[in-house]
């Protein structure tokens, strides 16, 4: 092979490596222009693998956040609504409780109290309603863990009594969510065991005794019941007229308690709860236990027996009776009220580490994939410079010819 082939040969592979760095340094700013215009340093996923799959992982847990945020609104909003109505509904009551106060009032007569009962029942709607209210999307917000549109409602078979109709319970938050309902069977129902609320009638009051309210002693032992008690002669006792009295539990069948002697004012004790009777009952007088079902039950009670009572003796028993378990259905009400407060804490709480959570994620994605100006506009003058000597350098040596030399 001659000298002119070899350097025929050097000259083209010359030639070629020129062309192929022009192009690869075109290539390169190219791609360092990409990375400017669109702030950066990952604009494939090819670029960086291991980068590109930390930045995809940030931006999808942003976005389950971002989710769980906006669900966290709705739920708070919620709770904030349940707990304004439960605010409404503790005014109302305690509107009744002032209302039955003033029925006790002994210079008030029958009419008087009949129109203070009209005045009661109105309140007493009001609160009915307000347990029923609904949310923006038409959800009860006192559901608990299920109901019906309507979670209270009110049985048309006399005596008017009111039930639950959902699932009692309380849902439980967890880190990034708070239940969107309250356990309305918690605010407005009632337990025997916990509350004691019952309601204390005559069916016979010859001796014109009086009672106070049914309290709480032993709840491991309150059966829930209704009961009876009866007063009899005493034939254990010298004095006369001296009775004893029989506490009934009116079960299936009755369970008829062991006569004991009354002692004025001394509590009567039955089954984990006690009932204090002043007065002189004689034989025969009759005394009805019955337990309330809800707030709504121990209203129309107090309206009922306020509205009737033909004495301010028999006014002054209803209020008593009236007071002891509004008070019941107050602090029941209240505590549900704490309740939506804690869970509108708990909101706070969340959003607040969900927004640290955020900002954390969102610098993760940042470090993963965005680039740095002031480093990006550097490696992008200098690879132009270098561009455009190369441009100029393959120009000058194209110009090389023989022809330039000849005179």
């Amino acid at each position: 092979m001659s000298s002119g082939s070899f350097l025929r040969l050097g000259s083209a592979n010359t030639y070629d490596n020129a062309i192929n760095n022009l192009s690869s340094r075109q290539g390169s700013l190219s791609a360092l222009q990409g990375n400017l215009t669109s702030g950066k340093k990952i604009v494939r996923a090819s670029d960086d693998p291991t980068g590109a799959a930390q930045a995809e992982r940030a931006i999808t847990r942003i976005a389950r956040i971002q989710t769980d945020q906006r669900a966290l609104g709705l739920q708070k909003d919620s709770i904030t609504a349940a707990e304004s109505t439960l605010g409404d509904t503790i005014a109302a009551v305690q509107s009744f409780r002032e209302l039955v106060v003033s029925a006790g009032n002994a210079g008030l007569s029958s009419s008087d109290r009949q129109t203070i009962g009209l005045q009661l029942k109105t309140l007493r709607d009001q609160v009915f309603a307000m347990s029923n209210t609904k949310d923006t999307n038409g959800l009860p917000l006192f559901a608990a863990l299920g109901s019906a549109l309507a979670p209270f409602v009110q049985q048309s078979s006399p005596p008017p009594d009111y039930t639950f109709n959902g699932v009692a319970g309380q849902a439980a938050s967890t880190t990034v969510s708070i239940p969107g309902t309250l356990d309305g069977n918690m605010a407005f129902m009632f337990k025997p065991t916990q509350d004691a609320s019952f309601n204390v009638s005559y069916s016979t009051n010859a001796g014109l005794s009086s009672t106070g309210a049914v309290t709480l002693q032993n709840p491991a032992a309150v059966t829930g019941s209704d009961y009876q008690i009866q007063f009899s002669p005493d034939p254990a006792s010298a004095v006369p007229g001296a009775v004893q009295y029989t506490v009934t539990q009116m079960s299936t069948p009755p369970v008829v308690g062991t006569p004991a002697p009354y002692i004025s004012g001394q509590p009567i004790a039955f089954d984990g709860l006690a009932l204090t009777v002043t007065g002189s009952p004689q034989a025969g007088d009759t005394m009805d236990i019955k337990a309330h079902s809800s707030i709504f039950s121990v209203m129309d009670k107090a309206i009922a027996d306020i509205g009737s009572a033909s004495s301010n003796a028999a006014a002054s028993q209803a209020v008593g009776q009236g007071l002891a378990n509004i008070d019941v259905g107050l602090n029941r009400l209240q505590a549900a009220r704490g309740l939506a407060g804690n869970l509108l804490n708990q909101a706070d709480t969340i959003s607040t580490n969900q927004d640290a959570r955020s900002v954390q994620l969102e610098a993760d994605r940042s470090r993963a994939e965005d680039l740095d100006m002031i480093k990006g506009i550097s490696d992008f003058q200098n690879q132009q410079t270098g561009y455009d000597a190369a441009l100029k350098s393959y120009a000058q040596i194209q110009k090389l010819s023989l022809f330039n030399y000849i005179g």
